[in-house]
C-alpha cells in the first residue's frame, strides 16, 4: 500500500473535474522544460491544454513543485517551468529525490505515468515515447519509459517513438514486456517527425470508442501495464523521412564526439535537429503534440462515458 495522497496537489480545475467525474487528460512537463525553447514551450503547453478543453476533457499538466506532485498547473507555474534553468528532468528514479528535496521537477513520460496513475488518470498525451537508443547493444541506453509502460496502467497517446531511437528494437522491447501498441489511421507505427516508421503496430484501432473498449478489456482481465497509442503526425505537417534520418545521424555523431550520454542525449538531439532543420522540426513537434491532444481528449471522453 502506498500513501501518496500526501504528495498530491490538485489544481482547482482538476479537483472540480474529479468531483464531477469528468474526463481528465494528463500532460507531461519535460516537453516544456527540456523539449522546446522558450517561449514556444509555454505557448504550446497553453494551446495543448485549450485543445483538450475543446475536446470535452480537462487537462492536467503534471510537475513537481515545492515538495508536491502538482496535478494541473497555473499560468505562472507553466512560465516557471518554461524559463527555469534549474528544472530537473524527472523519471522514476528521480521522483523521491525531487519531492523530498523541494526542487523543481519536470516529469518525463515514465514519471508522468506514475503520477497520473496515483491521481487515477488513465489517459496521458505526450509527443513521442522514449525507447531503445541506437547503439544500445553496447551503451545499454534504454529509456525508463518502456519499463514504466510494462507496469503502470495508463494509456499513452503519442506520435510513436522519437525518430532518434532504434524503433525496431523499441517495439521488440515492448513486445517482450507485453505492452500492446495500437495505431490510429494506419497499420504502421509512427516515428515522431514522420508518420511511418516502416514497422507495423500490433493493432490498428481507429475510433475512440474501440480504443476505450480495448483498454477496459485489458485492465478488467487484470493485465496491468500501459498501452501505446500511436497517432501519426498529419502528413502535411510532417518532415521527409530521408531528411530527418540524415540529420539525426549527423546529430548522433555530434553527441558521441562531445561525450554526451544518458538523459542529456534526447534534449541535445532535439535541439541539434531543430538547428539543422532551421526550425522546421520544432514546427512539426508542435503540430504532432496538438494532434495527440485532440486524440487524447476523444479517448478520455470515450473511456469516461463507458464508466
Amino acid at each position: 500500500m502506498n500513501n501518496a495522497s500526501e504528495f498530491l496537489s490538485f489544481s482547482a480545475e482538476v479537483a472540480a473535474a474529479r468531483a464531477a467525474g469528468a474526463p481528465i487528460v494528463a500532460l507531461e512537463s519535460t516537453i516544456i522544460s527540456h523539449g522546446m525553447p522558450y517561449p514556444q514551450n509555454v505557448q504550446t503547453a497553453r494551446e495543448v491544454e485549450a485543445l483538450i478543453r475543446a475536446g470535452g476533457a480537462v487537462p492536467a499538466t503534471i510537475a513537481v513543485l515545492e515538495g508536491k506532485i502538482r496535478i494541473g498547473l497555473s499560468d505562472a507555474e507553466l512560465e516557471l517551468l518554461g524559463q527555469s534553468p534549474d528544472a530537473m528532468k524527472v523519471s522514476r528514479r528521480d521522483l523521491p529525490y525531487v519531492l523530498s528535496s523541494g526542487k523543481i521537477g519536470a516529469t518525463t513520460v515514465a514519471a508522468t505515468m506514475i503520477c497520473a496513475a496515483l491521481a487515477d488518470i488513465r489517459v496521458f498525451v505526450t509527443g513521442g515515447i522514449g525507447g531503445v537508443h541506437r547503439g544500445a547493444e553496447t551503451s545499454f541506453d534504454i529509456s525508463a519509459d518502456l519499463q514504466e509502460l510494462a507496469q503502470t496502467s495508463v494509456a499513452v497517446v503519442c506520435a510513436g517513438a522519437k525518430s532518434i531511437l532504434d524503433i525496431g528494437l523499441t517495439l521488440e522491447y515492448l513486445e517482450t514486456q507485453g505492452v500492446p501498441v495500437l495505431s490510429i489511421g494506419q497499420a504502421n507505427f509512427a516515428a515522431f517527425y514522420t508518420p511511418d516508421s516502416g514497422f507495423k503496430a500490433d493493432f490498428r484501432i481507429d475510433t475512440p470508442d474501440e480504443q476505450a473498449a480495448f483498454l477496459r478489456t485489458k485492465w478488467a482481465l487484470g493485465l496491468a501495464g500501459g498501452v501505446v497509442i500511436s497517432n501519426p503526425v498529419p502528413t502535411d505537417e510532417a518532415m521527409p523521412r530521408e531528411e530527418i534520418e540524415r540529420i539525426t545521424a549527423q546529430a548522433l555523431l555530434e553527441a558521441a564526439s562531445q561525450g554526451i550520454s544518458g538523459k542529456a542525449v534526447t534534449p541535445f538531439l532535439l535541439a541539434r535537429i531543430k538547428a539543422l532543420t532551421e526550425g522546421r522540426s520544432l514546427a512539426t513537434n508542435i503540430a504532432l503534440v496538438k494532434n495527440n491532444a485532440r486524440a487524447g481528449a476523444r479517448l478520455a471522453a470515450a473511456l469516461n462515458q463507458a464508466r
